[in-house]
């Protein structure tokens, strides 16, 4: 990560009134005092305000110089030189035992994440934390206590309707562009907005809806990470939110971000995890879950048996899923409104692609595809998958013309998912790739740029 110059120690340096070379002499005079002979000059200081960090009894030094001139004690993070805490990697894996456990973690995930620490972006998935909270959530021993803080920004509802309001608005513009599009601005507006709001003062009501929309605004930069292809921030982010809907007390919401999080489990190879993540989305959730829900879980269930090769399986999760969605009776939590006709139909579509079976594959993709385009990263995935049971079908001309119709409709998508749909496709092609149709699409297909 590049360094970032300087600011504070310019300014304390103007306060001071000390150049660059006053500044190094009186440096060398206190570490004279200290004992220590050092050599710094005016090259050194310019070196400083470029971000650089020296030794822990020379920042001292500095401190005390500055401290000296203007009168007022100066500290290390007065002049921009606190080391950055080291953040460890196995943060946001554990379920927090307590609302405030999640509040706090996730304050430090949006900052460590905005900073790009190298520690969490490359930070692995951590296969235990899926069952891990999964049962947490399971087991839970009853609501949590949500009392008004006696100090801290004051919350209302006008501030969570705000909120929603603002991650709609994040959650359009990744539908549209993919998760790289707006991330990192989502990131930004849930640590300066929805942190303090989370850690300030509010009634249990208001507490228990803000902690809903926490909830909902951190799965959906969970979403936008995992599509950016940040998997272990993703995953860090779902197990926080997960938490924060318990806070919230709302069964449906934490069962749909477990139902996320299955999504996510298959999509990595975790078969065996993403099938029981689903099952205990629809354990969790229990009787008081929609129709809709539940069968977008059994839905996850299936894409998770397809992919693992569970054929017997998958068709009887697949079945559920089918007469539960008819079962619908539209009394249905706002943040799963997406799963319509043609959500199931490409949820189906991705299920026969896993096993094979080509004309159904075709079929429900076609259906799958949404009416008025307003999709265009789901309709992508979906195409892909279509392309995919031309091939499966000996359809070859088809499935590239397909897939190329896929590729040039997501020209806008900033999406490792999506490009990762087109890898998948194009390796499926090798066999073929002396043809003239596949030497035409790989030849358009190397200039994409979906990630």
């Amino acid at each position: 990560m590049a360094k970032q110059p300087n600011e504070r120690l310019r300014v304390a340096m103007l306060e001071a009134g000390l150049s660059n070379k006053s500044l190094a002499r009186a440096v060398r005079v206190a570490a004279a005092e200290r004992g220590r002979r050092v050599s710094y000059d005016h090259t050194s200081v310019t070196r400083w305000f470029a971000g650089g960090i020296p030794r822990s009894d020379t920042v001292e030094a500095l401190c005390d110089v500055l401290s000296a001139r203007v009168g007022r004690r100066v500290t290390a993070d007065d002049i921009g030189m606190t080391r950055p805490k080291a953040i460890d990697p196995a943060l946001g894996l554990v379920y927090p035992d307590t609302v405030d456990g999640a509040i706090h973690t996730l304050a430090e995930l949006w900052s460590a994440d905005l900073a790009d620490d190298s520690a969490l972006a490359s930070a692995a998935v951590g296969a235990a934390a899926w069952p891990e909270a999964s049962l947490a959530w399971l087991v839970r021993a009853g609501r949590d206590e949500i009392g008004v803080r006696a100090e801290g920004l004051a919350v209302g509802q006008n501030d969570v309707v705000a909120l929603r309001s603002t991650a709609a608005t994040f959650a359009a513009l990744d539908n549209q562009f993919g998760g790289r599009h707006a991330r990192r601005a989502l990131v930004e507006f849930l640590r300066t907005d929805l942190a303090p709001m989370l850690a300030g003062k509010y009634s249990s009501s208001v507490g228990r809806d803000l902690l809903a929309a926490g909830a909902e605004a951190t799965m959906l930069a969970a979403w936008m990470s995992y599509d950016a292809g940040l998997h272990g921030i993703a995953q860090r982010y779902f197990v926080q939110g997960l938490r924060l809907a318990q806070g919230a007390d709302n069964p449906l919401l934490a069962a749909t971000i477990l139902d996320a999080m299955s999504h996510q489990a298959t999509f990595l190879g975790r078969f065996r995890e993403a099938a029981n993540l689903a099952r205990a989305a629809g354990t969790g959730a229990g009787a008081s879950a929609t129709a809709t829900l539940k069968s977008h879980f059994r839905a996850m269930e299936a894409r998770a048996l397809a992919a693992a090769g569970d054929v017997v399986g998958t068709h009887r999760a697949l079945s559920d899923a089918v007469h539960l969605f008819e079962a619908r009776d539209g009394d249905d939590p706002s943040w799963i409104s997406y799963v319509d006709d043609a959500e199931l139909a490409a949820e189906l579509a991705h299920c026969y692609r896993d096993i094979g079976r080509a004309q159904d594959t075709i079929r429900y993709a076609q259906i799958g595809l949404t009416p008025d385009g307003s999709s265009p990263r789901s309709d992508y995935f979906v195409t892909m998958v279509l392309a995919t049971g031309h091939l499966q079908a000996g359809e070859l001309d088809a499935a590239c013309e397909v897939a190329q119709r896929g590729i040039d409709a997501a020209a806008r998508l900033k999406s490792a998912r999506a490009a990762e749909y087109l890898r998948q496709f194009r390796a499926k092609l090798a066999p073929y790739e002396a043809t003239a149709a596949v030497a035409s699409f790989n030849e358009r297909a190397t200039l994409a740029r979906l990630s």
